[in-house]
């Protein structure tokens, strides 16, 4: 299979920055559309996620740091792939300091039905540095998944391997980690972990 990159339309302003990519599959003909998100500030880039959301895109990636064009900055990645469903999924992007913060709003989050799709840690120019995290709400779901989730924040590994042992004891499943230095206890790991409500 054969797959050609090429670039179809670029904007670029201050802040935000839009970038917009196709990726052709010669073998089945379909374009699979991207869309590069990059802010400094994260109230905006839950902004534009739902926006191209509602225009048919889905969550790909995302990654906090600093960019040639634009300083720090939070990344992330969008894609859409035919047929559009257009308005579909709706996002949620959780930003704090404290591990207290993160915890409540994430369980919040996943009483409404939304999933953990992503985290990174980003030094903002508006609310220092900060752990995000990226969740995903699918409108098509009827019978919605409701998740208990866990955040796990340690400066020590093995103390870390403590923690999830204990949490995996539990029924807590591993979803994603982020090593770096944040405001919510300097150099941390940080673990999130969910298990499904019964």
């Amino acid at each position: 299979m054969k797959i050609r990159l090429c670039l179809t339309h670029v904007f670029v302003c201050a802040i935000p920055l839009v970038f917009f990519f196709d990726s052709i599959t010669h073998a089945g003909g379909q374009v699979v559309t991207y869309k590069v998100l990059a802010t400094s500030k994260t109230s905006t880039n839950e902004k534009e996620m739902n926006e191209a959301a509602d225009a048919g895109f889905r969550f790909g990636g995302t990654m906090g740091g600093d960019t040639a064009w634009g300083g720090a900055e939070v990344l992330t990645v969008m894609y859409r792939v035919p047929p559009e469903e257009k308005g579909r999924y709706a996002y949620k992007l959780l930003a704090t300091s404290k591990t207290s913060t993160m915890q409540k709003e994430l369980q919040e989050a996943g009483d409404a039905g939304y999933e953990y799709k992503g985290q990174t840690v980003f030094k903002s120019a508006f609310g220092g540095k900060e752990v995000i995290v990226i969740l995903e709400l699918d409108r098509a779901k009827k019978d919605r998944a409701r998740y208990e989730y866990k955040l796990v924040a340690t400066t020590k590994t093995s103390t870390m391997e403590k923690e999830l042992l204990e949490a995996g004891g539990a029924g807590f499943e591993f979803v994603g980690v982020t090593v770096g230095s944040s405001a919510i206890g300097g150099s941390e790991v940080i673990s999130i972990l969910r298990r499904a409500n019964k």
